[in-house]
């Protein structure tokens, strides 16, 4: 052997030993007992609240029985009616107060402020009542050549609710409509002038498009609310869902039954406008977002319908 390999023991037995593989760690997850006392909290009571529904004096088969009745089914129609057409009211109204407020111009900027503080600090029935009423102050309505007639006869049930629920819509919607145009970068506007956009134009095609962002979430809101609050105008004798189940609730004799009838309407009207606002909000978040939230079909395929092909699988 020579004596640099024996100085150095560079021979075959000096291997050193191959690496053992590191022990696994064993997580033990931490044992959340409020959340299991919680909900079991949370079942036990739904379990004494459909227990209690259950024991009631209800006769349940009335709700199928009148469900799509020719009176609900148009009481309905003519709550959708009313929603769509106070929205568009309230939406217009909505974008011009916004611009008004908006104005250097002072006498326009302090009449948009009177309105939206007058139609928002006042309930809404007070609102509807005024306008029933009003028949009381002016027996006639008087438009010159265009219209003149009885206001009794002019003021109807339907038009009552139309302005009353418009024109009180459009205060809220003013606010909205501001907060979405006052987050919008200013530079954007002084970019618009230099390329010789009027004010306008600006609003039309800079503005208001990248204003949507904002202003579309709060708005899927207000027209939920409008169509839950379309149940007011039972109070000034216009015949929409919920008056419709109160008349037949006392014809039938089953009142809190018609009642949950009209409930599981509201219900299901609500949650188709909830998905068509999910689609529009989807639809204005281009551009800001990198990557679009799945649709609830898309959730629904990746999840269910999609199939994984095991690691290693050819073909």
């Amino acid at each position: 052997m020579s004596p640099d390999i024996a100085k150095t023991g560079g021979g075959p037995q000096d291997t050193p030993p191959p690496a053992t593989a590191p022990t696994a760690i064993k997580a033990i997850p931490v044992r959340h007992y409020g959340r299991y006392l919680a909900a079991f909290v949370a079942v036990a009571l739904l379990a004494l609240l459909v227990y209690a529904f259950a024991q009631g004096d209800i006769s349940w088969g009335t709700i199928p029985d009148f469900f799509f009745d020719d009176r609900v089914v148009t009481g309905a129609l003519k709550t959708l009616l009313l929603t769509v057409l106070a929205m568009v009211i309230g939406i217009a109204g909505g974008i011009l107060l916004a611009v008004m407020r908006l104005s250097k111009n002072p006498v326009t900027s302090s009449i948009a402020w009177f309105y939206i503080w007058f139609f928002r600090g006042t309930p809404v029935l007070v609102q509807l009542f005024i306008w029933f009423n009003l028949g009381l102050v002016f027996e006639y309505i008087n438009l010159g050549p265009i219209y003149k007639d009885y206001w009794s006869s002019f003021m109807t049930p339907f038009l009552t609710a139309l302005l009353g629920f418009g024109l009180n819509e459009a205060a809220y919607m003013a606010e909205i409509c501001r907060a979405g145009l006052l987050s919008v970068d200013e530079g954007q506007s002084e970019a618009s002038h230099a390329l010789g956009m009027s004010h306008g134009k600006t609003l039309r095609r800079v503005i208001i498009p990248q204003a949507m962002r904002v202003i579309v979430p709060p708005t899927g809101n207000e027209v939920i609310n409008m169509l839950k609050t379309t149940s007011l105008v039972s109070m000034v004798q216009f015949n929409e869902l919920f008056r419709v189940a109160q008349d037949i609730g006392q014809q039938s004799g089953s009142p809190v039954e018609l009642y949950f009838l009209a409930a599981a309407w509201y219900l299901i009207m609500t949650s188709v406008l909830s998905v068509g606002q999910y689609y529009i909000e989807r639809y204005y978040a281009r551009g800001s977002s990198r990557q679009l939230p799945l649709t609830p079909w898309q959730k629904l395929r990746s999840s269910v319908f999609s199939v994984r092909r095991p690691k290693g699988a050819l073909g």
